[in-house]
């Protein structure tokens, strides 16, 4: 292994803290045209610039965190997904990525479908909220639940339409379209059976047909 390849695993392991980053990098190919939806500081566009050579773009509604991601050289403007993509023509970007933001959004279709009509292909990544620590935190606390996956009181959540793995699924049958591939992660662990009771994140990369 050199040592650039050494120092970009490190990086990128130190950058995720979170393997849905992992999964994303891999699935973007080099070269092509990237939105970030949601970006935050940028962080995840500036890797895919600078490791994959990407023409990276991201949309943030925290003015601070857009200030943030344009210091460090990402072209990122401020803009409320809920309100759509006008600004964008059909197709203009390859890959539209949509990273722990679908279950915050007021309108996940139609931010779903705005992806798939600016984009040629959306990677989506959410937290499981079917998963065992939250069926069993609801079991025994009759409660909201309140876990690693999903920390926050009730009352002060940003996850405002939560979902599981089959509740995608389903969206994505309902909608026609192609699911291209699909991740399961626990941790930075892939999940490969009952991903809907056991995957703490899950990665969806569709198109329409």
């Amino acid at each position: 292994m050199t040592v650039h390849s050494a120092r970009k695993q490190a990086f990128v392991r130190e950058l995720l803290g979170r393997s849905d980053y992992a999964i994303i990098g891999d699935i973007v190919e080099p070269g092509t045209k990237v939105l970030d939806l949601g970006c935050g500081d940028g962080d995840l566009l500036a890797w895919l610039a600078g490791n994959k050579n990407v023409d990276a773009r991201g949309v943030e509604i925290s003015a601070a965190r857009v200030q943030r991601a344009i210091a460090r050289g990402v072209s990122v403007y401020q803009g409320d997904i809920d309100e759509g993509l006008a600004d964008y023509p059909d197709q203009a970007f390859d890959y539209i990525i949509l990273s722990q933001t679908l279950q915050e959004t007021h309108r996940p279709l139609r931010v779903l479908r705005e992806m798939l009509r600016v984009g040629r292909r959306a990677i989506v990544a959410f937290p499981n909220f079917g998963h065992w620590s939250m069926r069993l935190s609801l079991l025994w606390t009759g409660r909201a639940p309140k876990t690693k996956l999903f920390p926050h009181e009730w009352y002060e959540s940003p996850n405002i339409h939560i979902l599981t793995v089959d509740d995608f699924e389903s969206l994505a049958a309902k909608e026609k379209l192609e699911v291209e591939r699909r991740y399961f992660l626990s941790g930075h662990r892939s999940v490969t059976f009952l991903p809907n009771l056991r995957a703490e994140t899950a990665v969806f990369l569709v198109r329409r047909p």
